[in-house]
């Protein structure tokens, strides 16, 4: 049952950090520009412009995918409780990777939407 709980508070870090840092990149991307905090990609440091959208954009796609994890991850790991470690093991694991998809995937629907509003130089279409 210890097993069980580890991998469900393991499981849950992953939607609640998208539910939560969604919340706030929607809000507000960091003031500066920089490469340590907030959606860094070549074309979201262009200017204000794409980093204040991107932040948005990934922050409404974040906020989304996590609402969406919570229950996806959490009506699963009850299937499994009481079970063997290995089969507690084994479906945690596989919704890590999962939510690690979707993460990823974020990352390309904003750079395909900076895309699409911005020139390579970041000025709006």
């Amino acid at each position: 049952m210890g097993f069980w709980v580890f991998m469900l508070s393991m499981d849950l870090l992953v939607p609640f950090l998208m539910i939560g840092l969604g919340r706030i990149f929607m809000r507000k991307a960091p003031k500066k520009i920089n490469m340590f905090n907030g959606y860094r990609t070549r074309r979201s440091m262009k200017n204000m412009d794409t980093w204040e959208f991107a932040h948005k954009y990934c922050g409404r796609v974040w906020h989304l995918c996590g609402w969406i994890l919570l229950p996806v991850t959490i009506i699963p790991m009850l299937f499994v409780r009481g079970q063997s470690d290995d089969n507690v093991g084994a479906l945690g694991n596989f919704l890590c990777i999962v939510q690690v998809i979707l993460l990823l995937g974020s990352v390309f629907l904003t750079e395909r939407a900076l895309n699409r509003n911005f020139d390579e130089d970041g000025n709006r279409r």
